[in-house]
């Protein structure tokens, strides 16, 4: 009879791996997530997986780190904006397209994920966020004033504040949408938000001529 011959093992694809782990993840929260739940995803053995990772919550880290950096250059983006209104409006409109990416080359937004981690040991992960936040706030709060100084916004903007509401409507886009909430209606709350956003806070043409 002839040989026969085993098939080789699929190939370890390193990005795939995070990815199906970020999607398992972004759907059952860290701790509802097993190693048992990730080898069978991934299709590795628990020794295989703790050679690639080190561990579950190295898993989880490096997953974190690879889907929540691009809204450090989403934030960077939006702050080249000429004004103030096309600022706001790059941030939330592009963070919608990144929360609503094709399910299969994107897990979804892991930012509020890794934050609301209930594991001691993700605490470097919690930790990573929170300097991610505060890095992009920091982007904001310079552009902010600049449109301030730029006369783009009146003199009395109180440039904290606006911070913080930008951030919470960005992080109620980043919860709906993991919470199935499709493109198309985060694009117009997005848009809405903006629209109140500039009303409140940019000056009317008369004011900027008064103080010209």
């Amino acid at each position: 009879m002839p040989e026969r011959h085993r098939g080789r093992p699929r190939a370890f694809d390193r990005d795939d791996a995070v990815l199906a782990a970020a999607r398992l993840f972004w759907r059952r929260g860290y701790s509802g997530t097993s190693t048992r739940d990730l080898t069978t995803a991934l299709g590795l053995s628990t020794s295989s997986l703790y050679a690639a990772f080190g561990s579950k919550a190295g898993l989880f880290e490096e997953a974190v780190r690879t889907y929540a950096e691009r809204y450090r250059e989403i934030h960077h983006q939006a702050v080249a904006e000429k004004d103030i209104r096309s600022v706001v409006d790059r941030l939330l409109v592009d963070s919608v397209h990144e929360f609503t990416q094709p399910g299969d080359t994107h897990p979804g937004c892991l930012i509020n994920s890794a934050v609301m981690s209930d594991s001691t040991s993700t605490l470097d992960t919690t930790a990573y966020i929170a300097e991610l936040r505060y890095a992009n706030e920091q982007i904001l709060l310079a552009r902010i004033e600049q449109a301030i100084g730029d006369g783009d916004l009146p003199a009395d903007t109180g440039a904290a504040v606006l911070i913080k509401l930008i951030q919470a409507i960005w992080d109620g886009l980043s919860v709906q949408s993991n919470l199935g909430a499709v493109r198309e209606d985060l694009l117009a709350t997005a848009g809405l938000a903006r629209e109140l956003i500039c009303q409140q806070v940019t000056s009317p043409p008369s004011r900027h001529a008064a103080t010209a």
